[in-house]
């Protein structure tokens, strides 16, 4: 196969098992009300199996970007999508609440070690003019997977019974993982273009947070993402409080994703035709600040699906950029470590954000507070997106 195919065909690959990562996860967001019942608990305790994700990648995406460096994207890859699968495969077996965390926490083990692989294996296969697109698509398999998890998952259950659907999604996962083992190896025709002895994180990260520029993005990445996992992590409970069953609110989650699919195809590629970063970030921010409160407002199923699908093509694209921004600012060599502080300091703000809607959560108004926390969280990425420097031309 020539270059040009073949580092498509690894890009999609790669988009695949990010979007698996995704889907093993938020899978179990429109179930959450089935889990309180099936299992007989709370609804704070329900939200567990989501809550590991973000949890085990504070402790475990600094270790995975230091890995990538050492060992290469493909032993990290491979590495994380073999635990992927085998641990969904345990979801099968339902007998109990314990189990099914067990199984979520290994699923969760192996995420970093995938996506933490973008920046790498984007620097490897594509040029510098096509890193921000490349980075989108790959991003891109993330959001389908979040919109197949959250539209899919209760028409799954529905059809096959919990075991049922538990055992086609084991199936998949392994056959993503298989198409890993065979499709993603390093570009043997840029041997030496990210040349040098690896260094342990430790050398990385004092210089990564004496930059500037990159110490914003981390600080976005915190305020973003511990966004858009509260939302997605409790966007059921939000939009039933409106009206809606699990499978409307399921279906708003996933056009959300959808949207975000092809924003992430375009904004991107946008950015890397006029060669900036930082416009195009304040202007996703900025977007979904004001979208949320119509989005979470509920009313009309129609307007709801509308304003998901808007939400999600303005404001995921900023991932792909957030990432691209980071690699750039650190440099090919430490852009493993960059992309593991960038989701450590995400996935600490996914935690936190995740309790935090739980908390302020009124006995009286709901979600509302919630709501407006969200709403805070994107006032001030917007504030740091607008005094971060521009960084598409400090590749190095």
């Amino acid at each position: 196969m020539s270059l040009p195919r073949r580092k498509w065909l690894v890009l999609a690959v790669f988009a695949l098992t990010a979007g698996l990562s995704q889907f093993l996860w938020l899978n179990l967001a429109p179930l959450i009300s089935l889990i309180q019942h099936k299992y007989s608990v709370t609804e704070s305790v329900a939200g567990i199996p989501l809550l590991v994700f973000p949890a085990v990648y504070v402790l475990l995406s600094v270790h995975a970007g230091s890995l990538i460096d050492r060992r290469g994207y493909r032993f990290a890859i491979v590495v994380g999508t073999a635990l992927m699968a085998g641990f969904a495969c345990l979801r099968v077996v339902d007998t109990s609440f314990a189990l099914l965390v067990i199984a979520q926490t290994g699923i969760s083990i192996g995420q970093p070690y995938v996506v933490n692989g973008i920046s790498k294996l984007v620097l490897d296969w594509f040029d510098h003019e096509d890193e921000a697109i490349a980075t989108g698509i790959g991003t891109a398999g993330m959001f389908i997977g979040m919109a197949v998890g959250m539209a899919a998952s209760s028409p799954l259950v529905e059809r096959l019974g919990y075991p049922g659907a538990m055992g086609v999604i084991g199936l998949v996962s392994l056959g993503i993982f298989a198409a890993v083992w065979l499709v993603i190896h390093p570009n043997s025709a840029c041997e030496g273009r990210m040349a040098g002895p690896p260094e342990a994180i430790g050398a990385h990260l004092g210089a990564l947070l004496r930059d500037r520029d990159l110490l914003l993005i981390f600080v976005m990445a915190f305020l973003g993402l511990g966004y858009i996992n509260g939302l997605m992590t409790w966007i059921e409970p939000i939009l039933r409080a409106t009206g809606f069953d699990s499978g409307q609110a399921g279906l708003v989650g996933g056009v959300l994703g959808v949207g975000g699919i092809v924003g992430s195809a375009i904004i991107p590629g946008l950015s890397d035709r006029f060669r900036r970063r930082k416009p195009f970030l304040v202007a996703c921010i900025l977007a979904a600040l004001a979208t949320i409160y119509p989005l979470c407002r509920g009313g009309d199923f129609g307007t709801a699906l509308a304003l998901g699908a808007l939400h999600g093509f303005l404001f995921l694209p900023g991932y792909a950029l957030l990432l691209a921004m980071a690699a750039e600012a650190a440099g090919s060599r430490r852009s493993g470590a960059a992309t593991g502080v960038l989701m450590l300091t995400g996935n600490v703000g996914a935690v936190l954000v995740i309790m935090a809607m739980q908390w302020v959560k009124s006995d009286i108004t709901g979600f509302g507070p919630s709501i407006h926390l969200m709403a805070v969280l994107l006032a001030g990425g917007a504030a740091l997106a607008f005094v971060v420097g521009e960084t598409y031309s400090r590749q190095k």
